[in-house]
């Protein structure tokens, strides 16, 4: 039986642009079905029109075979349908009971009962097998934890259709093999589950059918024992994609980044980063794997110079950053991808010409005399759209009405055409479909093997840490716990067993690596 049945959606935005055309989209009850394409091609616009964040022109929506109108996410949960977004919205000093009951409170004599919260909370988890306690706070939760709330905050309230957007993004190995195990259980239990991701491998194994969207336009449905990983990215972009990088071994060159003992402690003494010390050198790609909160975003900022450190040394080609200013390290040879490229990425006010010339506009060959030279930089800009192949109306647009991957691949122009020989490179492919990413990818490893460019790799991607780096180390409460002198030396479950902290490297083993 159908669960849900999106029938023809049309959804085109006032500027034009073709969100969702004439889309029809269904998933059966005990179904896990997974939604895929590049970014921009509509799935997000699908899935907030049926969760109820946006409306739509023309079509449809059908659960239980019976139409039903959905104006607010409210009113999709009354209709039994959740969703699970990739930023999770948890209140962390309140227990995971009490987040899963927000919005329908167990009540007694006019009070809130916490005690039936805590049975209601445990049943569900329990049935299953959310390793959960419902008493736990969700601020001493891990993140994969803290997932398993989100679902169930969707299952108490009734949700038979749930929405999982890129939901392995930020697992381990481990925690994803648990996820796995409690989707395939729902399905078992009748749950219709639409699966979004852009790691192939995992809907192949996990999902029974594929719905491809490509230019807000659907490919079609797929059984997925007729697909290969090669088939649903030729489907999703158009053309043939490399899903596995081939790189040439790296140069041994000069030391461009020298990290010694470095100590960053919060405000109340806590070392978020703890006697850390590495080294990234001409010609190689030195990536940093890790459950997401070990220190790895401190670390981007202490050599971007967002943070401050309290010990130690950081001397990047030559210069000690130490007191040093953003725009003294930028200007030193260091360009940088933000993990959040709304915040500190990009203004999404501006256009894509102001903020590709961002770090640029005071050199002279963009300027006559005091004022812009705008011919220079228009045809400066319009060159970067077409290398690095921007989807947008002109340079002109302000880049928040790009979709998320266009966006980061304005952040990748700028900082890959800005000169600089260090490349600090954050979750440059977070969110991003497989084309962007391959993009992305290759463009970073030819800069660093033709150019000498050094780069740090920062990733929740274990597939992308262990394929694009040449050293590799793990962080976990802010310290190096492995360093491997080979990426491709390791397993992603061997990588994961280090990242939870089950296997703990000696400082002799990681003596020459790091």
């Amino acid at each position: 039986m159908e669960m849900l049945r999106m029938d023809h959606i049309t959804k085109i935005y006032p500027n034009g642009f073709v969100a969702n055309k004439d889309v029809t989209f269904a998933v059966n009850e005990g179904e896990i079905h997974s939604l895929v394409g590049e970014n921009g091609a509509g799935k997000t616009t699908l899935m907030k029109i049926l969760f109820g964040m946006e409306d739509k022109q023309g079509g449809d929506i059908f659960i239980r075979e019976q139409k039903v109108k959905i104006t607010s996410p409210l009113d999709a949960i009354s209709k039994g349908v959740g969703m699970v977004h990739q930023h999770f919205m948890l209140l962390n000093s309140l227990t995971v009971a009490e987040n899963v009951v927000l919005g329908i409170e167990p009540m007694k004599n006019g009070l809130f009962d916490f005690e039936e919260a805590v049975v209601m909370t445990q049943k569900i988890a329990d049935k299953y097998n959310f390793a959960l306690d419902a008493r736990t706070r969700v601020k001493d939760l891990s993140v994969g934890q803290m997932q398993k709330v989100e679902i169930l905050k969707a299952l108490i309230k009734g949700a038979r259709v749930l929405i999982l957007d890129e939901p392995t993004a930020v697992l381990t190995p481990q925690e994803t093999e648990e996820l796995f195990e409690q989707l395939l259980l729902l399905r078992e239990d009748g749950h219709a589950i639409i699966f979004i991701s852009h790691k192939l491998e995992e809907v192949m194994r996990l999902c029974s059918r594929v719905t491809v969207l490509r230019h807000g336009y659907s490919q079609g449905t797929y059984d997925v024992k007729d697909l290969t990983e090669a088939k649903i990215s030729r489907l999703m972009v158009g053309r043939d994609v490399v899903l596995k990088m081939e790189k040439e071994d790296p140069k041994n060159g000069k030391v461009l980044v020298d990290v010694k003992n470095l100590v960053v402690a919060d405000q109340g003494g806590r070392r978020l980063i703890d006697d850390m010390s590495f080294s990234i050198r001409e010609g190689e790609v030195v990536g940093i794997a890790g459950v997401e909160g070990n220190g790895q975003s401190e670390l981007s900022e202490v050599l971007s110079g967002m943070k401050s450190y309290s010990q130690g040394t950081v001397v990047i080609n030559g210069m000690n950053i130490h007191g040093k200013s953003v725009r003294e390290i930028r200007e030193n040879g260091l360009a940088h991808i933000s993990e959040d490229r709304m915040v500190f990425g990009c203004a999404g006010t501006l256009s894509i010409k102001e903020n590709i010339i961002a770090d640029r506009f005071r050199k002279k060959e963009f300027r006559n005399s005091i004022f812009l030279n705008e011919k220079k930089i228009n045809q400066e800009v319009d060159g970067y759209i077409r290398e690095f192949e921007i989807a947008c109306d002109d340079r002109d647009q302000p880049v928040r009405m790009l979709s998320g991957g266009n966006i980061q691949k304005v952040v990748v122009a700028r900082e890959f055409t800005s000169g600089a020989n260090v490349i600090l490179a954050n979750q440059p492919t977070r969110g991003i479909d497989v084309g962007t990413a391959e993009m992305i990818r290759k463009t970073l490893l030819r800069k660093v093997r033709e150019e000498n460019v050094g780069a740090l790799l920062v990733s929740a991607d274990l597939n992308e840490v262990l394929e694009v780096s040449d050293r590799l180390f793990v962080m976990r409460k802010g310290k190096i716990v492995a360093a491997f002198p080979r990426a491709n030396q390791v397993s992603e479950e061997e990588l994961g067993e280090y990242m939870l902290g089950l296997k703990v490297m000696t400082n002799e083993e990681m003596a020459g690596v790091i």
